[in-house]
């Protein structure tokens, strides 16, 4: 293999699309895997869907896969051609089981219904250079743009559905859209209005997921509390801890405590600080580097190991590849990784290692930021804030959220961060926030000036922040003293965007470039109905903003 095309995350290549190898590290190989996965999955998403509409039902553990599977293929979570291949050969008993379900269909079923899927890798990687996103070259662009906006919301919703399963929580109506939104994605029929449609009702769906992952975290481990989090090195053995699952970070707390070893979150893993289950470990002691894509540099000399639980895990340099570790879905070759048994991880190949390493020989002066402002806290001093925006001493509300990465460019969300004049507060998650959240606001109105509500997957914060005061202002989100400034890199941002279009959320700020899987055809019209903006400097956006 040595070509593939893929454009879903914000740094493909030349704004366009990758035809060698990712950016992000995938080769082609895992690329056209990922492809027929995908393919697949839209056949497992008709005959799914066939059985719903005749009134039947589909086995939580069908949910599982489909919603794994999918999750799998976003930016930054598996890299592992072998591990590709077994979903391919789950995927495939899978829709045999469903189509066994279902009364033929005359030959009307779409091409991935009828696949069958080969023996060998080999033969695999032959077909999928047919299913590829760019392999129908006949195919209307706006009817591309659509699908494949719809393809990776699904795979946002799926990363947020996995965090929920994976503590017992789940839903029928979220595992029910997917079949849905698969077949959707490989129906013929519909056209721009109708996909348009399916993604307007994907985002109620997963405002019900992102509710869902929400119920899920706070009823495991309670809500988050304003918390400081140290920020600098302690003396002795480390682990650093990144990615998203709450549980995997519980897990290793259980199994590593009185021995010793300083446990640190790194990326989207930070806000754990603030739940009571979890900040009541003593070793959970701090928060070491920042986002996702500094990760290789902050742990090239890192005396300790490093558990990576979701995305987003980088191609791992050979100075710590024997150090670092994948758990769940997660995955690099020749990366050691940790499989649940009976419902259990063991870590105790990483933390025999870690404490053969010896960690930190010396401490840092301590430094402090602070997190867990999650609704529950923001809510809780709602009338204080009302009355802060009544008499003035704040004037307006900020989200200034998402993903972060590479690009020069997203130097805008530092610069417009540091702009917000003082009597403005700004809301932030996702690791976006790493631009800016070590600097001092300062307060307004009694409260702090930065309230960090925690990862990207706790976006439903948010929309409850907002929600619940347009309900006390007695007005609309949109006539709110708020506005969201929004960074994008993988397919959770999108979903989270159909979200908010699908609430009606009007005149976001979206950026650092725009999608290449957006038409212009498409953009137009999320333009016209929602005034949806591209960002241009921090300071005409600020002016405008503030003089709306």
């Amino acid at each position: 293999m040595s070509e593939m095309f893929c454009y879903q995350c914000e740094q493909t290549a030349g704004g366009k699309g990758c035809t060698k190898a990712g950016v992000c590290g995938k080769d082609a190989k895992v690329a056209a895997l990922q492809d027929l996965l995908l393919h697949e999955l839209k056949g497992i998403g008709y005959y799914g869907q066939k059985i719903l509409a005749a009134g039947g039902k589909l086995e939580s553990a069908t949910h599982q896969f489909v919603m794994d599977a999918i999750f799998a293929t976003l930016t930054n979570v598996n890299f592992d051609a072998d591990r590709f291949v077994v979903f391919l050969r789950e995927a495939a008993a899978v829709k045999q089981q469903l189509k066994a379900r279902t009364a033929s269909d005359d030959g009307k079923a779409p091409a991935p219904a009828t696949y069958e899927l080969p023996e060998t890798m080999d033969e695999m990687l032959t077909d999928a250079t047919a299913v590829g996103v760019m392999a129908d070259a006949n195919l209307d662009p706006d009817i591309r743009s659509l699908r494949e906006t719809l393809i990776y919301s699904l795979k946002g919703m799926g990363a947020y559905a996995h965090h929920a399963a994976v503590l017992g929580y789940t839903d029928e109506e979220v595992g029910n859209f997917f079949y849905r939104g698969l077949a959707a994605a490989a129906d013929d029929s519909l056209g721009a209005g109708e996909l348009l449609q399916v993604l307007m009702d994907f985002g109620m769906a997963n405002l019900k997921c992102l509710e869902l992952l929400d119920k899920a975290n706070t009823g495991t481990y309670g809500h988050p509390q304003p918390t400081k989090v140290l920020i600098t090195k302690k003396k002795g053995p480390v682990i650093v801890v990144s990615g998203h699952d709450l549980k995997d970070l519980k897990e290793l707390l259980e199994q590593t405590e009185g021995k010793g070893i300083n446990i640190y979150t790194h990326g989207e893993m930070l806000p754990a600080h603030g739940y009571p289950e979890l900040k009541k470990y003593k070793h959970l002691v701090g928060n070491y580097g920042s986002a996702w894509q500094n990760q290789a540099k902050e742990f090239d000399n890192l005396p300790g190991c490093v558990l990576m639980t979701t995305n987003c895990i980088q191609r791992p340099r050979e100075s710590y590849k024997d150090r670092i570790y994948t758990t769940g879905v997660v995955g690099w070759p020749d990366v050691q990784h940790i499989d649940a048994k009976d419902g259990r991880k063991d870590f105790t190949p990483l933390i025999k290692q870690a404490l053969a390493l010896g960690g930190w020989t010396e401490g840092e002066a301590e430094k402090f930021i602070t997190v867990g402002f999650g609704h529950n806290a923001v809510l809780s001093n709602a009338g204080a804030v009302v009355d802060a925006v009544k008499q003035g001493k704040i004037r307006h509300f900020f989200l200034i959220g998402g993903c972060d990465g590479v690009r020069q460019e997203r130097s805008y969300y530092t610069d417009f961060a540091a702009k917000t004049p003082p009597d403005t507060v700004i809301l932030t998650l996702g690791c976006g926030k790493y631009r800016f959240n070590k600097e001092d606001f300062g307060t307004v109105g009694g409260l702090p000036r930065l309230l960090d509500l925690g990862q990207c997957n706790d976006a439903y914060s948010a929309l409850k922040i907002a929600l619940a005061l347009a309900d006390a202002f007695q007005c609309g989100v949109n006539d709110l003293p708020l506005t969201l400034v929004l960074s994008w890199y993988e397919q959770k941002a999108v979903g989270i965007l159909m979200t908010l279009l699908a609430l009606g959320v009007k005149n976001i700020y979206i950026g650092p470039s725009l999608p290449a899987f957006v038409t212009s055809n498409v953009l137009n019209i999320l333009v016209e109905k929602f005034n949806l903006k591209p960002i241009s400097t921090p300071e005409a956006d600020l002016a405008a903003i503030l003089n709306r």
